[in-house]
């Protein structure tokens, strides 16, 4: 496949309502104190948080559900890669439902989906019902709060200030494991598991009825231009056809740029070393080597503590620095501490696990920003479809891992295999990331695309 250097020839997706004078806008938004695009993005954050929360609680439920109902660590660990390979193959599909019914309407719908899956748990009595909760429901709604819905925010309402915005909403993801995970733990540990499933159901309601009230689809619907906006961007226009039909066509023209399988291989890695390996089996790792899983979920909380520190000075630094080379530095760093983490466990909190809980949460989801960037540069207005299917690639190799550690676990008795690995692949990722062409590097492309409905 030849390398192709083009911003794909997609038309732009979406025609809001409202104003249709671009000086009056930019004049309505002088008036302003504080832009509305803030507001959407504090409500979006919050959102993002819930998702995070609510996806990575299956790791405290393990060793639970495990005690409870004898039912083995790869059987468990099947219903959560089933939630991360849907939080990823989701993600593309809820792209397009916002492009075709709006971002409010889908991610409502996200967290109904959402409390129906944890609180139906409380019932189950057999592992499928686990699957069907946690892996199915839940991986629906989380996955359509996925970085996708990032992306789709911030392309609608930012021109300025896109990679520090996209840093603070992936940010989100952290700040949600930070809130949640030592709570379900407290709240598993103290009460049992249904008692955390359904304090997750009413918080899913809780947020869906924040959304419902101040999200908005775009600017000129409350008569703005987005923040930063120099009056010169060409007005969206809204795609009518099926969402499904759009998500799969944006596949088949991304599919023959080069840069976009370079860019899925890296993220697929990236999830595999994050979502799929220490967010699932970090907690049962350190509890096989006697830590308490208080004390282990705890430091995944303190993770998520320097992953808000890095993501967001990720992406301030993707607005000032060559992306290539952020993604290249980021996964080098994660695959050297992956082959140093085995020999860090042990039955109490040591410095040298401190030090790698520092130095990993600063580089858990700071590949994100400059990901985004590449797929604007590469893609230009299907961004935010196109990155939706990079991330679908990310959840499928942590769903991939997360079986595959499961696997390891019970047939070797640690997870030391299953560290290493993942060491080499981020290595990999290294190499895919510095070979991403620049726009304008090689001769250009012409790519044909299916036509916009007006």
């Amino acid at each position: 496949m030849a390398e192709s250097s083009h911003i794909l020839s997609f038309r732009p997706l979406v025609r809001c309502r409202g104003v249709d004078k671009t000086d009056d806008v930019i004049s309505t938004v002088s008036a302003r104190r504080v832009h509305p695009a803030w507001w959407v993005a504090g409500v979006a954050f919050i959102a993002l948080l819930g998702a995070a929360a609510f996806r990575s609680v299956p790791g405290v439920f393990m060793n639970p559900l495990h005690d409870e109902f004898g039912w083995p660590h790869s059987v468990i660990s099947a219903a959560v890669s089933l939630n991360l390979l849907l939080y990823g193959l989701t993600a593309p599909f809820a792209a397009a439902l916002m492009v075709r019914f709006g971002i409010r309407r889908v991610t409502v719908t996200a967290l109904l989906l959402v409390a129906a899956g944890s609180g139906l748990t409380v019932f189950m009595t057999a592992s499928w019902q686990l699957v069907v909760c946690w892996g199915l429901l839940v991986g629906l709604g989380t996955g359509s709060m996925a970085l996708a819905f990032v992306s789709t925010v911030v392309d609608r309402w930012f021109v300025a200030r896109r990679g520090l915005v996209s840093g603070v909403l992936t940010a989100g993801s952290a700040t949600g494991q930070l809130i949640f995970l030592p709570l379900a733990a407290v709240l598993v540990e103290k009460f049992g598991w249904r008692v955390a499933s359904l304090a997750i159901a009413a918080t899913a309601l809780l947020v869906g009825l924040l959304v419902w009230a101040v999200m908005r689809e775009c600017p000129r619907d409350v008569g703005v231009a987005a923040y930063g906006a120099t009056g010169e961007e060409p007005e969206p226009v809204r795609e009518r056809g099926n969402p499904a039909a759009l998500a799969l066509r944006t596949l088949r023209d991304a599919a023959r740029v080069p840069a976009f399988w370079l860019l899925a291989g890296g993220f697929a890695i990236c999830g595999a070393s994050t979502n799929g390996l220490v967010n699932t089996h970090f907690v049962p790792a350190a509890h096989d080597h006697g830590m308490p899983t208080t004390t282990a979920a705890g430091l995944l909380a303190v993770i998520g503590i320097f992953d808000v520190v890095g993501t967001v000075a990720s992406g301030w630094l993707t607005d000032k620095v060559n992306p290539r080379f952020l993604l290249a530095v980021y996964y080098t760093l994660r695959g050297v501490s992956l082959f140093l983490l085995p020999q860090l466990f042990a039955p109490s909190v040591e410095a040298n696990m401190v030090l790698f809980v520092v130095f990993y949460g600063l580089d858990w989801v700071a590949t994100v920003p400059p990901t985004l960037a590449l797929c604007r540069e590469h893609f230009g207005p299907r961004a935010s479809v196109v990155f939706g299917w990079v991330f679908a690639s990310h959840q499928v190799g942590a769903a991939a891992i997360a079986s595959i550690a499961g696997v390891v676990r019970d047939e070797f008795g640690d997870y030391a295999v299953a560290w290493y690995g993942a060491g080499l692949l981020c290595l990999l990722a290294t190499a895919f990331s510095v070979s991403i062409r620049r726009i304008g590097a090689t001769p250009k492309v012409p790519v044909a695309t299916g036509s916009a409905s007006r």
